[in-house]
């Protein structure tokens, strides 16, 4: 039992630390009583005047990468981002909905979803996928995902390519690594 215990106390410091930066606490909508600030974050990926945090949510899953042959002939081989499928929580844990693809996509529990075009990427340390910032394309069915604008993945942890040899053994072989990121959605300002 108290190997439980101390299991459960380690992993709520874990997630805590991991939404290190974001503060507020949730409600069931995802949204925090102090929204997310981007002042600390790469002016690229900085979402534009003009929009405002509609929803805070922390993505928990994995990436899957495949072993292809890159683009250029004989230029060897590479992981290559396959896509994302991972839980979205509210700050307080309540079930949001999911992130998968490709192509990628933002869905509530509601079945609202929502697609998006990259409009920037910056580092975010060693072994971490970079941070990013997207420009939502009009959402399908009606819910929470309806008028995002913008999201942005920030607090990335994990979720790179395999540090295993990519070569022409192994084309067409799958890897799954594990990644947590926050997405903030945002929404023109009214």
């Amino acid at each position: 039992m108290h190997a439980l215990t101390v299991s459960a106390v380690i992993a709520a410091v874990s997630l805590a630390t991991g939404c290190a930066g974001i503060s507020g606490t949730s409600n069931t909508m995802g949204a925090s009583a102090s929204p997310f600030s981007q002042s600390a974050l790469p002016g690229a990926i900085q979402v534009p005047a003009g929009h405002r945090v509609d929803m805070e949510t922390v993505g928990a899953g994995s990436i899957t990468y495949e072993c292809r042959a890159k683009a250029q002939a004989g230029a060897g081989h590479e992981w290559f981002f396959v896509g994302p499928d991972a839980k979205l929580s509210a700050r307080g844990g309540q079930a949001m909905g999911r992130y998968f693809g490709p192509p990628a996509t933002w869905e509530g529990k509601d079945g609202s979803r929502v697609t998006a075009t990259q409009v920037a990427v910056a580092p975010n340390g060693t072994g971490n996928i970079p941070l990013q910032l997207v420009r939502a394309n009009p959402a399908t069915g009606m819910g929470v995902m309806q008028g995002v604008s913008f999201i942005q993945r920030v607090n990335t942890r994990g979720g790179i390519a395999p540090a295993m040899p990519c070569a022409a053994a192994n084309v067409t072989q799958k890897q799954v690594v594990q990644y947590q990121a926050d997405y903030i959605f945002y929404k023109p300002a009214m």
